[in-house]
């Protein structure tokens, strides 16, 4: 029996950062992590090695296809598929080896092993079929994340029916792809593969792209995503897939009940991700499970045994990796008897396609079902200067505010850089600084950032000067 302040179970981006925290704060930590490498799904084969991918692909369509207006000449241009992957994997291993060196830095004790609790204050941890050893501790954090969900009648058989995942580790470029779900993980697979040559096609039960963003915002990127050449099914419903073995066929119903099949290389399941607790144990403890099978926790992220706290993508909401990062700071400090915050409602969402989309706070729809009023600020990247000397004239910034009092209630981003310009807007909600105010800071000329100062400046009810 080894004994502990606190053991944090996964270590993905909730686990290895409460990990580094509590060790911050004096507790004897251990990290416990069933895989080889740290970092759960975001680092090894989540959001580090999408963006990875992402990147490149979006410089090989660039060199395809907008080079020649900045005047440079690419002759024999071509993708090597392997190369692609392999940098994506040296990628991981940098971010990886990070980690390690973070562990080693924070005196955090690493133990590499499935665990699962024996009680409500011990963990066995399995690292072979003759090697175990029995955790006890003080605090416990629950941070084992997520798996791909699927729908009825769709199997993932990671060889013809795959997620995100396998996705990733393919020895070769399919000439095809059939993706189900028109989500953030949905439509960045369409990015990358699209830009590689591949024929994409979206399948998407909902009406909007994006379904739970602002719909604008859906309804534009998928404008862009039709003129880049993927087609885009909405309000199809799925329901059969199946291995041919050398492609896939996935069958659905169309908004009028008609019957449609598509066949293709591969058929990749983008609907979603489901709470990971497989093998934890939870039986053997108090800590109680809803009818998603997501933990159930109190608004300090306790369970139901009040030593033992559960961050991230296995308790729901949100399943993001700055949103699991935020929890683990939130609780680690909590147990120590601190007084943090943490508004939900504050966290952005980032969608990494070209141009990028991203969102925090209400959006149109959601103040419209509430009833509240509001006025709109919006404002085009084509009418910045920046923009229009970078060629990412695509796309606009709308901002939400209070009619009365001016307090910005979302901004929302379609365009080059929304995945830093949102962070000011994160920075005006948790503030509750009026559109006024945002719009009257000085922002550097030329940005793109001045494309929000423009959309926080009619949000506020004054007129713009650059349109």
């Amino acid at each position: 029996m080894e004994q502990y302040d606190l053991v944090v179970i996964g270590s993905g981006p909730g686990g290895y950062v409460a990990a580094i925290r509590g060790a911050q704060l004096g507790y004897k930590t251990a990290l416990v992590e069933k895989y080889d490498t740290l970092g759960g799904t975001c680092t090894n084969v989540g959001c580090i090695p999408t963006k990875a991918i992402l990147d490149s692909t979006h410089h090989y369509h660039d060199a395809a296809h907008h080079f020649a207006a900045h005047g440079i000449q690419v002759e024999g241009l071509s993708m090597d598929f392997s190369r692609l992957y392999e940098r994506k994997d040296k990628v991981v291993l940098q971010n990886t080896q990070g980690l390690n060196f973070l562990m080693r830095k924070n005196k955090v004790t690493v133990i590499h092993g499935t665990a699962s609790f024996v009680d409500n204050s011990t963990a066995q941890i399995v690292r072979s079929a003759q090697d175990s050893l029995l955790l006890e501790a003080s605090k416990f954090i629950i941070a084992t994340g997520s798996k791909p969900a699927t729908v009825p009648g769709v199997t993932i058989d990671k060889e013809r029916i795959i997620t995100s995942t396998e996705a990733l580790s393919l020895q070769k470029k399919p000439d095809n792809l059939v993706i189900i779900g028109g989500g953030v993980i949905g439509a960045e697979m369409a990015s990358i593969f699209n830009r590689l040559g591949c024929e994409v096609t979206i399948i998407e039960y909902a009406d909007h792209l994006l379904a739970n963003m602002d719909h604008e915002l859906g309804d534009a990127l998928k404008k862009i995503l039709v003129k880049d050449g993927i087609r885009i099914l909405l309000e199809q419903a799925v329901y059969k897939t199946e291995n041919m073995g050398n492609t896939a066929k996935v069958f659905f119903r169309d908004r009028g009940g008609k019957e449609q099949e598509l066949q293709a290389d591969y058929i990749l399941v983008a609907v979603g991700r489901k709470a990971f607790t497989a093998g934890l144990g939870l039986e053997n403890t108090d800590v109680r499970l809803d009818a998603r099978g997501m933990v159930v926790t109190n608004e300090q992220l306790q369970t139901a045994v009040p030593h033992i706290y559960a961050i991230g993508d296995v308790i729901g909401g949100a399943m993001l990796a700055h949103k699991a990062e935020e929890e683990a700071i939130f609780v680690v400090e909590h147990m120590d008897g601190q007084k943090p915050k943490l508004h939900y409602d504050r966290i952005p969402s980032v969608v990494y396609t070209w141009p990028e989309v991203a969102s925090v706070g209400a959006t149109e729809e959601d103040l419209k079902a509430k009833g509240i009023a509001y006025t709109i600020g919006k404002f085009p990247f084509s009418a910045n200067a920046r923009a229009r000397a970078g060629m990412d004239t695509q796309g606009f910034v709308k901002v939400l505010a209070d009619p009365k009092y001016g307090e910005v209630l979302g901004v929302h981003v379609i365009g080059a850089r929304a995945a830093d310009l949102i962070a000011q807007g994160v920075l005006g909600l948790e503030y509750e600084i009026t559109a006024d105010s945002m719009s009257r800071v000085s922002y550097a000329h030329p940005t793109y950032s001045e494309v929000m100062k423009e959309a926080h400046t009619l949000a506020s009810g004054r007129p713009s000067v650059n349109i």
